[in-house]
């Protein structure tokens, strides 16, 4: 995001700024051969809907990257657990590197960065979401410390600064598999709104291609893994129309990949029309066909515009077998002015990831953790909590709920829900189980069927044989074969008469697919 849009919601401590392994049984990065390569179309659909950490990562004070520098909390394993409970299933960490980047000629990023930056990125990864890293404010030229800046003269500085900042980025992630997506930059221009410059557009070209390079050089699952570009500002009329974007040519990548497909994604962001999403005032809080008051609703970037734009993105590109991912998009808070403002919020979310999703483009929501006036957060970071639930509600289900990573080459397996209810009526279990030829996900549900309350509780439950858990989410897993204990996680471990939770896992298999049996909770059989 901008400068300016990051900021929005944020006035309460904009003078200070002057604008100057989680445990899941098992926590390592997975092979690349467990998660099958995916076609463009499967891929969006896999990614499902996204979320935006946004001002963590990428916040900074006097030229030093600080989750905490912005205002934000201190990142945890709960909020991203309550991200993924929510139905989010793609999480964008934008990062900053600034100062933390040493001296020329070896430009070496900090190891307690980059180790924060992979904790981070584990928190979601362990629990099978797709994640995106990028390198985000080091080239605003309002930020402190910026250096990748295209209008710049000593080009052949910045280029090699950056070459050698991202080979110790992929170098750092190239075991993991491809749920981990890179970025390139973002929102690189020269500062001033208005139509591209060739000399400076050249250098965004020259960046993307020297990204694609780097990280495809570095080997393992880098040589196949999807890559993000963007164009002018992420702008989708200069990306899309003939303003000078040049595709990255992507000749390192690993003979595997079909040459029929890609492995490279385009990135835009989508914040029209401004007047509705970041203008922070109270004149234009309303949105879309369904808004009531003509005053409040801006005279242009409606449904057919938004139809429009996207369009151009999937004529561009998509149907070259190009994927566009909508990387940040939202609207700010200004209910203080319209009591109905979060209504047209929902409203705009919902009809941008329906009509990304008509274009082949997948979606990820901007929130830059502020709650209240000019605010675009959807959650209390602090208090790991929801903030705004018709916004998240509208998100998801224009998503659509979609299969975990299916190959090409195998049919994905039917979802599975097998109620088994425990004799003694005390927990009810039921598996939902996602399949391919080598892998499957589950998501458990346990009910407390008895009239007393549960506070903590621990899921036992014998995998099939050949099957070994990878990664898991909403409990801590152990062993990861035959017979697994899953202990709750902090949030989750009370559970009323009635009430119900949802725990999940990833697992590769050898032939059997079939759910857990043997459930007990507490000790007490379910089925």
């Amino acid at each position: 995001m901008s400068s300016t849009v990051r900021r929005a919601g944020l006035a309460f401590f904009a003078a200070t700024l002057a604008f100057a392994g989680a445990v899941y049984g098992v926590t390592r990065p997975a092979s690349a051969d467990v998660t099958a390569q995916l076609t463009a179309p499967q891929l969006v659909a896999d990614m499902g809907a996204g979320w935006n950490l946004g001002n963590q990562l990428e916040a900074s004070n006097n030229g030093i990257p600080s989750e905490t520098a912005w205002g934000n909390p201190v990142i945890t394993q709960a909020l991203i657990d309550r991200v993924k409970a929510s139905g989010f299933k793609t999480i964008r960490i934008p990062v900053s590197y600034l100062g933390n980047i040493g001296a020329a000629p070896n430009y070496t990023v900090g190891s307690a960065w980059l180790n924060r930056i992979a904790e981070v990125v584990n928190y979601a990864y362990n629990q099978g979401l797709y994640v995106l890293i990028n390198m985000h404010g080091d080239g605003y030229k309002t930020v402190t410390g910026s250096w990748l800046i295209c209008d710049s003269s000593d080009q052949t500085t910045i280029k090699d600064k950056y070459q050698k900042v991202w080979q110790q980025i992929a170098t750092k992630f190239q075991s993991y598999n491809e749920h981990l997506i890179f970025e390139s930059m973002n929102e690189e221009f020269d500062g001033q709104y208005g139509n591209p410059t060739s000399a400076c557009y050249s250098n965004i070209n020259a960046y993307n291609q020297i990204f694609v390079d780097t990280v495809r050089k570095t080997g393992g699952t880098n040589a196949s893994r999807w890559l993000l570009v963007p164009g002018w500002n992420t702008n989708i009329e200069y990306t899309a129309g003939n303003y000078g974007f040049v595709l990255p040519t992507d000749q390192y990548r690993s003979t595997s990949i079909p040459s029929s497909e890609q492995r490279l994604m385009i990135s835009v962001h989508y914040y029209d029309p401004w007047d509705f999403t970041g203008q922070e005032d109270g004149n234009i809080t309303q949105w879309g066909s369904a808004a009531t008051n003509p005053a409040k609703k801006s005279t242009w970037g409606q449904e057919d515009y938004m139809d429009t734009m996207l369009k151009k993105m999937y004529d561009a590109f998509v149907v070259r077998g190009y994927p566009v991912f909508v990387g940040e998009y939202g609207s700010i808070d200004k209910t203080s002015y319209d009591s109905a403002n979060n209504t047209y919020r929902a409203n705009f979310a919902r009809a941008l990831v329906s009509t990304a999703k008509k274009y082949g483009a997948a979606t990820a929501y901007w929130d830059n953790g502020y709650n209240g006036q000019h605010g675009f957060g959807l959650f209390n970071r602090s208090s790991v909590t929801v903030t705004q639930q018709s916004i998240i509600t509208a998100i998801i289900n224009a998503a659509g709920s979609q299969p975990t990573s299916s190959p090409t080459t195998s049919p994905t397996t039917p979802p599975t829900t097998t109620p088994t209810t425990s004799p003694s009526g005390t927990c009810r279990v039921s598996n939902a189980v996602n399949a391919w030829n080598t892998g499957l996900t589950n998501n458990i549900t346990i009910t407390n069927t008895g009239t007393a309350a549960i506070n903590g509780w621990t899921l036992t439950f014998t995998l099939a044989t050949g099957q070994t858990i990878t990664s898991g989410w909403s409990a801590t897993y152990a062993p990861a074969s035959g017979t697994v204990s899953a202990t709750n996680a902090s949030y989750n471990g009370a559970l009323a008469a009635g009430g119900s939770t949802t725990i999940g896992y990833q697992a590769t298999h050898t032939g059997n697919a079939a759910a857990p049996t043997g459930f007990k909770l507490n000790g007490s059989a379910c089925g």
